[in-house]
């Protein structure tokens, strides 16, 4: 056995996702994670890959999102701004703003971690203190609070979530953010300016890395499905034999609606990154044989999932699960006579700690943690093998959680894996290419039979059905879907109008709405979500020349869980 120092293939991937917030029948943006998180963590994720030229991650854009993005490029160039929120940013008297509009800043410009986001600014806080003394107030005059105090309380708000890389490399927002107050029109419009300038130079400085071979870039179905349910809704019975199902017995055609998910994603990521990917991570990382059979059909030489779908799939195929050690850092190759592919499990552990728990640490010692985990899980795999350690986690929601947006835990963590002489940053591609060439620090794949139905959430698909609110949800989407193919096979919709309806319809089947229906998620989200979907709904319907059906004028939930909505889709791990 040779003596030399055996590798740890570490492949970090990074999810970056938002649902899409548009309101098609308004035009207008009904959130504005997209864009705030796009001036936050899409510029600071990529500045600390530019600034560390050894490092390799995979980042994973789902279409959707990168749709919304040049949606607010195309905003910003032509000055039509249909987003409430950042319109108000470059409004230019905020005095005379009408109810809905004072509302609506008083609403959004708090809707952060108050922690990290509001605490470590004495004039923000002084912000927010003047609204509480109102709020708390039973006849709550609203109307004492000025336009200047508008002013500055949406500045304020665009400040803080603004990317620490961005803070750091432009002379604006410090000048701001010392000014403290009184900030003027002309302020809002360079800040406002600002963020044009990042929206726009986003999608081109990745392009950029992935040219240079510094990263890889993944997609996902284009709005985001859930591919076991779409294809086949009993699939959520594989893991939860008694979960309760919509009244309609399937989702009908949603073989062809992944194809169309899956195309249009393979599509608009080469028309974007000037190449096809070479692998996607599926919707909340849902997978089932079918689904990941359809993806092989499509080329993808890979896909990922979570480490509990692993579990099941093993204990389903093979009676019991080995020791951690002995299954988990391996790809496994996945066939069904005709196509294969390899499938990559996520380390929960290692992931969720850096999504929920290293923003209470020290960044240093964060660091530390992380590296010696690695090194114990080398430590525990057969000295023969070079275990391959899967960490995926959201490019996004964790980052407002540390002091200041992750900045130095993910300049140390880049630095610090890079010069490690025995853990080796890959990609998915990248570490199939090597094994491909024979490379000896290659763990040996493993074989799955058939892999059950499951997500990264739990291992299974209860958070988007067999809820009665979900249920309830998917039952409307199925007797839409049942006009839809009745419209389109009477051929009486135009070319222009039958694209209009196919787009409409992709967006009422993404997983987001599903994921917030229920009682354990907060009411005020809930509400916002369940009005989206319905609205989504509707106007597929008038797509289809149809008569709105009397249900969608009522909510299908109400939530109910205490909490605050504060950076778009909440956060998510084990």
């Amino acid at each position: 056995m040779s003596d030399s120092p055996r590798v740890l293939n570490l492949i970090l991937c990074w999810h970056m996702h938002q649902p899409d917030y548009r309101d098609y029948a308004s035009g207008e943006f009904v959130l504005p994670w997209t864009y705030l998180h796009a001036a936050k963590d899409y510029t600071d994720m990529v500045y600390h890959l530019e600034q560390n030229p050894q490092a390799r991650a995979v980042v994973n854009f789902v279409p959707v999102l990168l749709d919304q993005l040049e949606d607010y490029a195309r905003q910003f160039k032509s000055g039509e701004i249909r987003d409430p929120l950042l319109r108000l940013l470059a409004r230019e008297d905020l005095h005379d703003l009408t109810m809905d509009e004072r509302e609506l800043l008083l609403d959004r410009c708090f809707r952060c971690n108050h922690i990290t986001m509001i605490e470590p600014y004495p004039a923000y806080q002084r912000l927010f203190k003047m609204f509480r003394e109102i709020d708390e107030h039973e006849d709550r005059h609203f109307e004492y609070l000025s336009g200047q105090y508008l002013a500055d309380l949406v500045t304020w708000y665009h400040l803080i979530w603004t990317g620490e890389s961005v803070r750091r490399s432009t002379e604006l927002v410090p000048r701001l953010m010392s000014q403290g107050s009184l900030f003027s029109y002309t302020d809002r419009r360079l800040l406002f300016e600002l963020y044009g300038e990042l929206i726009a130079g986003i999608i081109p400085r990745y392009r950029k890395l992935l040219e240079a071979g510094r990263i890889e870039v993944s997609t996902t179905p284009h709005y985001h499905p859930i591919a076991p349910l779409l294809i086949d809704l009993k699939s959520a019975r594989e893991t939860l034999p008694d979960s309760g199902l919509p009244e309609a017995p399937c989702y009908p055609g949603g073989v062809e609606r992944m194809k169309f998910h899956i195309e249009s994603a393979l599509s608009t990521h080469e028309t974007r990154f000037g190449r096809r990917p070479s692998g996607m991570w599926p919707a909340e990382g849902g997978v089932s044989q079918s689904s990941l059979m359809l993806l092989a059909q499509h080329g993808m030489q890979w896909a990922a999932s979570g480490e509990g779908v692993l579990v099941n799939s093993l204990r389903h195929s093979f009676g019991q699960v080995p020791n951690k050690s002995q299954y988990m850092y391996r790809p496994y190759r996945v066939q069904d006579g005709a196509s294969h592919m390899h499938c990559f499990f996520r380390d929960d552990h290692l992931s969720d700690l850096i999504g929920f728990e290293y923003a209470k640490w020290y960044g240093r010692d964060a660091v530390t943690n992380f590296v010696h985990e690695l090194e114990a899980i080398s430590q525990r795999t057969a000295q023969q093998e070079n275990p391959v350690v899967s960490v995926i986690l959201d490019g996004e929601n964790a980052w407002e959680y540390y002091p200041y947006n992750g900045y130095y835990f993910l300049s140390e963590l880049y630095e610090e894996l890079a010069k490690h002489p025995t853990i080796r940053m890959t990609t998915f591609e990248g570490y199939l290419q090597q094994c491909a060439a024979g490379d000896g620090a290659c763990a040996t794949a493993g074989e799955l039979p058939q892999v059950v139905a499951g997500s990264w959430v739990y291992g299974n698909l209860a958070t988007w059905i067999g809820d009665h609110d979900k249920n309830r949800a998917w039952d409307l989407l199925c007797a839409a879907k049942q006009s839809y193919d009745l419209v389109m096979a009477s051929e009486r919709l135009s070319e222009q109008e039958r694209r209009a309806a196919s787009r409409q319809l992709a967006d009422c089947e993404s997983s987001d709405w599903f994921w917030w229906f229920g009682d354990y998620n907060p009411s005020h989200s809930v509400a916002t979500f369940d009005a989206l979907f319905r609205a989504n709904l509707r106007n597929l319907y008038r797509h289809l020349h149809l008569p709105v059906p009397p249900a969608l004028e009522h909510p299908i939930s109400h939530g109910g869980a205490r909490g605050v909505e504060t950076g778009g889709t909440m956060r998510r791990g084990s």
